[in-house]
């Protein structure tokens, strides 16, 4: 470090605002475009399995996710949920949670820790927790808590009377905790996720009846609820409906047992600042509970608390894509389940997820954890609608006029508003950008001179996760303080289909 690094002003940390094709609230009014939800790269081993010749491990016969994976500069962590035989046949050993490290994220070490003796040992990588009956192991990072022995936030779903619920700790390294009170919440829920998000620490979670009523007070399925908290150590009991799938219209077929599709766990979410990206297990119950299956479909929200599905229906990560291997000769249907695991790597989005084998308690039980990845914020695209006169001469129709229609080969997205903030820079994230044009209007449509028609921001590069945008009158930073909004302009041309995935405002 030079003398001049060492009385020089701190640089402002980096701001990012980001604007997902998916996200229909930042990126509202449209035109000849549709959106498509991406398929993700699936792996199909897994990235941590149960030790199934080891008696003595807490994982024996599960490595189930329902937990958290950080990455902290080189460093993967994950805390997972264990399971292994009982000790009378036909049951299981929930808990207590567990550690593993990584250097890549795929290949992990489970280190010892000796912190609780299982089955006669300390040599394992089991957590030390008051509870050892632990499904649901959530905890984020937080920096911004100025006493680092709060650095690690956890909240865990012990199993400590009737049901399940809900319990805090803290950490100043992610493996010594010291608990909050016992059950801050006393219902019953399982959790997907807690993240922190527009300054609310926030647990999203399943809640099921009697504690929550339907339309019309009937009873209710599975589905997905959050509670918050200002300070991680205040919960509110108010909550929030945060995902539901529809109950039947008859009150009568409405209820945990009743073979309908329901939300599992709640919302497994991750806060991207401006954003949050989430997936919920949609659990298709059926009577006989080891005929249940459960894909996973994705959800994105602004606040962080309701979520919306980009297209009703879709199924993002399906069980029969990702199915957990067969017992004996015997396929039994797959459970997915969604946790802490959506995180940004380099130029990769990672979705680390579980895979439940649902089979009978036993030795044909069998859970672990899945990998699927992106390239970074592309879960679906903006695309241009495919060309009307083709369709007409493909199926007929009377309905479109070519002069009074605009240009097939043009589509618009406008942003909502926002404030420009110090140092703006705009990225794109985009394919088949070259011909891709942006203006600036305020945020009342109204097109800005130094910024719109030939003076219209264009790409440097015309494809890629980070495509810087110039304006060659004035750059973005010069409307500082401004409320404006964006038209993006893309244009098709031959062997040219351009995709917008998403937009990022950048400022120090």
């Amino acid at each position: 470090m030079t003398h001049n690094d060492q009385h020089a002003t701190p640089r402002a940390p980096v701001r990012r605002t980001l604007w997902l094709a998916i996200d229909d609230h930042a990126l509202p009014l449209r035109r000849n475009l549709h959106l498509c939800i991406s398929r993700p790269a699936i792996r199909a081993e897994p990235v941590l399995a149960p030790r199934r010749d080891d008696p003595l491990a807490p994982d024996q016969i599960a490595a189930h996710f329902y937990g958290t994976v950080l990455q902290e500069g080189g460093r993967f962590r994950m805390w997972y949920y264990p399971v292994a035989l009982g000790d009378a046949p036909g049951t299981l050993t929930q808990g207590p949670i567990a550690y593993a490290e990584s250097d890549d994220g795929l290949t992990w070490q489970r280190p010892i820790l000796n912190q609780i003796e299982f089955r006669g040992s300390r040599a394992n990588n089991a957590i030390a927790l008051p509870e050892t009956r632990i499904e649901g192991v959530t905890l984020i990072r937080d920096d911004d808590d100025p006493d680092p022995t709060r650095r690690y936030k956890l909240v865990y779903n012990p199993h400590t009377g009737p049901y399940w619920s809900m319990r805090t700790a803290t950490s100043a390294d992610g493996l010594h905790w010291t608990p909050g009170r016992e059950l801050v919440i006393r219902e019953f829920l399982e959790q997907a996720s807690f993240y922190h998000h527009d300054g609310l620490y926030i647990v999203n979670a399943q809640t099921i009846s009697p504690w929550r009523r339907s339309e019309g007070g009937g009873l209710m399925g599975r589905q997905a609820y959050a509670w918050v908290s200002s300070d991680f150590d205040h919960w509110i009991e108010e909550t929030v409906e945060s995902f539901t799938l529809p109950e039947p219209a008859d009150h009568a077929d409405r209820g945990l047992r009743k073979p309908y599709d329901q939300v599992h766990i709640g919302i497994g979410a991750a806060s991207f600042g401006s954003v949050c990206v989430g997936l919920f297990g949609r659990w298709h119950n059926h009577p006989d509970f080891h005929q249940i299956t459960c894909d996973l479909s994705l959800v994105v929200s602004n606040d962080g608390l309701q979520f919306r599905e980009p297209a009703k229906g879709h199924v993002f990560i399906a069980a029969d894509d990702a199915p957990a291997p067969a017992w004996n000769g015997t396929q039994y249907p797959t459970i997915l389940a969604q946790g802490n695991g959506i995180l940004n790597v380099g130029d990769e989005t990672r979705i680390y997820f579980d895979r439940w084998r649902n089979a009978p308690y036993g030795e044909a039980y069998y859970g672990d954890v899945a990998l699927a990845t992106l390239p970074r914020d592309r879960w679906g695209y903006l695309a241009l609608n495919p060309d009307p006169e083709a369709l007409i001469r493909q199926h007929g129709s009377n309905q479109y006029d070519p002069a009074t229609t605009y240009d097939p080969d043009e589509g618009v997205v406008w942003t909502a508003p926002f404030v420009v903030p110090p140092a703006a820079r705009l990225l794109l994230n985009i394919d088949g950008g070259a011909d891709c044009r942006i203006a600036v209007a305020d945020a009342r449509f109204h097109l800005l001179a130094a910024y719109s028609g030939a003076a219209s921001g264009h790409l440097a590069i015309p494809a890629g996760l980070d495509c810087p945008v110039h304006w060659p009158a004035a750059p973005l930073a010069a409307l500082a303080g401004q409320t404006v909004r964006l038209r993006i302009s893309m244009r098709r041309q031959a062997h040219n289909e351009p995709r917008l995935y998403a937009v990022e405002l950048v400022s120090e």
